[in-house]
């Protein structure tokens, strides 16, 4: 249902904060190895600067802040194979000692706790090590953007990342277990390894020019990692904001074509999240563990509900509604585990501000009701304007024409509504039949709801054009003369004051006119959650010279 969608919506908006919070804590981490033990204090300084940066390489755009990285990336995957290849290969001829080592290690366990202890062990460190699922969910958060064709583009993305993953991650348990690698304080469990094997090497200028190149791939890779929260966080967020249980400024892009809002949200809030923890991988491994969870619990959920709908129809319904049901088991189980055990060391924290952001969407949603509901009594004068105007004859009425000796109003409208038909009424009434010429101007917005490719585009522009004609039609039957500029872009303010100057010199003493919604009671909630475009848009006429009336519209 929509209300679990927002759940998930929720969750998943806490979690990729999350993501861009542990990711560059993890980049500090990785940097902070292979440096002198006395600069470890400045590691939170350095991420802060690291996050800082990142945030402003997403307000300028996606393309800029992805492009740079892969020579980077690249480099990553060269030295690991070479590391994780020469770390095997060495040792090849003691793998049958580590392997009778981790025979007994799981004998030993297994006499001790049992086959139900140690899978609940496996599942824990299952879950403890939710952070590599980060990619292949930023995927499938991230369809819109794929390439054409992409369920196909996506399906090969998805198995690349799999099969990447469990090379690196086995390659690196193998190497842990014949180097003998253990924790050392300020410095990762793969510096450690590193170290190792370039000690191996000889540890000359050139072993440990490698050694720093690695790490230092390593700590950008972890870098880039956090460009899934920058890009997938603001796009759920402008989902949220098109449903309304957001506000709707987060679906509005900026001239670089990203979610302004969205990304200073995301940024700011991870910025938080990253002075309050210090920067502590460990604890932040628990707060996203859970959410994460809950985001799959809820998704596996909907998806075995699908199959078993569809049941009549999709013949291989039972399998997918298997690998689904095991998923959703695994999730469930997962999660409630990670509630229970880490409940107390931080666990109810992100259960507090999931529940508390979840709180708050409904009571954006419930605003947002009550506002259409008292705009309802508006919107029925278009039906009575509609009725109007189909009574009268288009073949036996001459149109008005443009009569330059009479003042001219430009109307600027939002769709033919009840506020914009309120406000040419009114200024009609207002100014007792000064006007004779009518034009209306509607900026087609391009968001987040629709900036999903040329053919959507196109869809807002014909429906910008059928609105625009409508409210030509109604000012015409009324003996007056009408006519309608429309025009596109992400920002309504600036698109209006670039077709304002040819507006005034087609039509020279018109004068502009805007409706401004009134509630019955003025607060931030309304002023926050409602935009006030009209009184940026007059600000901006007022320092040109351009008078400009805004028509209040009581609700």
């Amino acid at each position: 249902s929509p209300t679990v969608g927002m759940v998930s919506g929720s969750a998943l908006l806490i979690d990729y904060v999350l993501t861009i919070t542990i990711s560059i804590a993890s980049c500090a981490d990785a940097v902070f190895s292979f440096l002198p033990p006395s600069w470890y204090q400045y590691r939170l300084l350095f991420a802060i600067f690291a996050l800082t940066l990142l945030s402003i390489m997403n307000l300028r755009g996606v393309k800029e802040s992805v492009s740079v990285l892969v020579p980077i990336f690249l480099t990553f995957v060269v030295t690991h194979v070479i590391v994780l290849g020469y770390a095997i290969l060495s040792h090849v001829a003691n793998f049958g000692e580590v392997s009778s080592a981790v025979v007994t290690d799981i004998r030993g366990a297994h006499s001790e706790i049992g086959y139900l202890g140690m899978l609940f062990v496996i599942l824990r460190a299952y879950s403890m090590g939710a952070g590599t699922f980060t990619g292949i969910e930023a995927v499938s958060n991230g369809m819109p953007i794929l390439r054409e064709p992409r369920v196909e583009t996506a399906k090969r993305t998805m198995r690349y990342m799999a099969i990447s993953l469990s090379i690196v991650v086995a390659g690196l348990m193998l190497a842990y277990l014949f180097y003998s690698v253990e924790h050392q304080a300020g410095k990762t469990l793969n510096a450690v390894l590193f170290e190792k094997i370039t000690t191996e090497w000889g540890g000359g200028s050139w072993a440990n020019i490698f050694l720093l190149v690695t790490l230092v791939s390593e700590a950008v890779l972890l870098f880039a990692a956090a460009q899934a929260g920058f890009l997938d966080g603001p796009r759920i967020l402008s989902s949220m904001a098109v449903d309304r249980w957001f506000p709707s400024k987060f679906q509005i892009l900026s001239d670089r074509l990203v979610t302004q809002n969205g990304v200073l949200l995301m940024g700011g809030t991870a910025l938080i999240t990253l002075i309050l923890t210090n920067g502590s991988v460990k604890f932040l491994v628990v707060l996203y563990s859970i959410n994460v969870f809950i985001t799959f619990v809820l998704s596996q959920l909907g998806m075995v509900r699908h199959w078993w709908m569809v049941r009549a129809k999709e013949i291989l319904w039972k399998k997918k509604i298997l690998i689904n049901g095991v998923g959703l088991v695994l999730s469930g189980f997962i999660l409630v585990t990670m509630t229970v055990l880490k409940f107390n060391e931080g666990g109810w924290i992100t259960l507090l501000i999931t529940g508390s952001l979840v709180v708050v969407a409904i009571l954006i949603k419930r605003h947002y009701i009550k506002t259409t509901k008292m705009l309802k009594r508006l919107n029925e004068l278009v039906i009575s304007a509609t009725d109007i105007s189909e009574s009268k004859n288009d073949e036996t009425d001459k149109l008005p024409e443009f009569n330059p000796r009479a003042k001219t109003a430009i109307m600027l409208v939002n769709g033919f509504n009840g506020i914009g038909l309120h406000t040419l009424l009114n200024s009609i009434r207002l100014f007792g039949g000064v006007f004779k010429n009518f034009i209306f101007v509607q900026i087609g917005v391009i968001d987040a709801g629709n900036f999903k490719g040329a053919q959507e585009l196109t869809h807002l522009e014909t429906h910008v054009t059928k609105e625009l004609d409508r409210y030509v039609k109604f000012i015409q039957r009324h003996g007056h003369f009408g006519a309608a500029v429309s025009a596109a872009g992400t920002d309504v303010v600036e698109e209006t004051l670039k077709i304002a100057p040819d507006l005034l010199k087609k039509y020279p003493g018109a004068v502009f006119f805007g409706g401004q919604l009134v509630f019955p009671e003025e607060s931030f909630l309304n002023r926050w959650l409602h935009n006030y475009i009209v009184f940026a848009i007059q600000r901006k006429f007022y320092h040109q010279g351009i008078p400009f009336v805004i028509l209040p519209i009581r609700i």
